[in-house]
């Protein structure tokens, strides 16, 4: 009796019917424009991946030391040498020059797309109301699920895994970004304009520079983020350690999965130290970030 009145006062919403409608109709209305956009982005990978495994390895990894050696310390530098060198060995290095390639570009997208918006939010209340939903629908929705309308709109191969590392990655750069900005102490603020500092002056040269710390707070997190994604990403073609992993998975060999995730946590390793000593060196991070 229960369960009848359930299904009489309680009807079924095909709400997976209504999204599968307007894929499709997204889809055929707009397929010139998303065969634009997959050309554009598999060419913003493959720029990079080109970059990052055409010159010699051992050269790539003295490049990564050296930029090690500046961002961070000696010691980030040596450990980066050790690291690169053991992919090296295990045969695995165009893979994670692949793996780099695209998280290098996701993070990139992502930023451009993240830091603007959380500027926006910062600075209209309206912003700020509108972005905090899409950003919570975002950072909860299983991964899995973008890789559905991603493949349907950009086909297999790395730009529809771009695409649903970017929408995965870009939260924290949003987030972080407002924070930062939000938390300048306002009497700073006031006293620009009252110098006669426009509303674009004192964003550009007091809020931004004040923020900057917890803004690359939201860079390294996009980065590991980005990085999370790459196993997931191969599901869907993406070329790189990820594919190792999944290959590892599916015939059941320890050693090469164990291999390719080796390799995914010298990178996070390497990028994490990279991006974090970065920000320490504009300061300590803004107190709440």
């Amino acid at each position: 009796m229960l369960a009848l009145l359930q299904d009489n006062l309680v009807p079924r919403i095909p709400l997976g019917s209504w999204v599968e409608s307007f894929v499709q109709f997204i889809t055929n209305t707009f397929r010139g424009f998303f065969n634009l956009l997959t050309t554009l982005l598999d060419f913003l990978i493959g720029t990079f991946s080109f970059i990052l495994t055409q010159p010699p390895a051992l050269l790539m990894i003295a490049i990564f030391a050296a930029i090690a050696w500046f961002l961070a310390s000696w010691r980030i530098a040596l450990l980066s040498v050790v690291g690169f060198l053991l992919i090296l060995s295990m045969d695995l290095w165009n893979d994670a020059m692949m793996t780099l390639g695209l998280v290098i570009s996701s993070a990139v997208v992502a930023l451009l797309v993240g830091v603007p918006l959380g500027i926006l939010g910062a600075q209209y209340n309206l912003a700020e109301t509108s972005l905090r939903p899409a950003l919570d629908f975002m950072q909860t929705m299983p991964a899995f699920v973008y890789l559905i309308p991603a493949i349907i709109l950009l086909g297999l191969g790395g730009p529809p895994a771009l695409v649903a590392t970017v929408i995965f990655a870009m939260p924290p750069a949003v987030r972080l970004t407002m924070l930062g900005i939000q938390q300048v102490p306002k009497e700073t603020v006031e006293a620009a304009h009252a110098f006669g500092a426009t509303r674009w002056q004192t964003l550009l040269k007091v809020e931004l520079p004040l923020a900057l710390p917890t803004i690359m707070a939201g860079v390294n997190q996009v980065i590991m983020l980005a990085l999370s994604m790459v196993v997931i990403a191969a599901l869907i073609g993406a070329a790189g350690l990820g594919t190792v992993v999944l290959q590892g998975l599916s015939r059941l060999d320890v050693g090469m999965g164990f291999e390719g995730g080796l390799g995914i946590v010298i990178l996070a390793i390497y990028l994490d130290r990279i991006t974090r000593n970065v920000g320490k060196r504009h300061g300590p991070v803004v107190k709440g970030a």
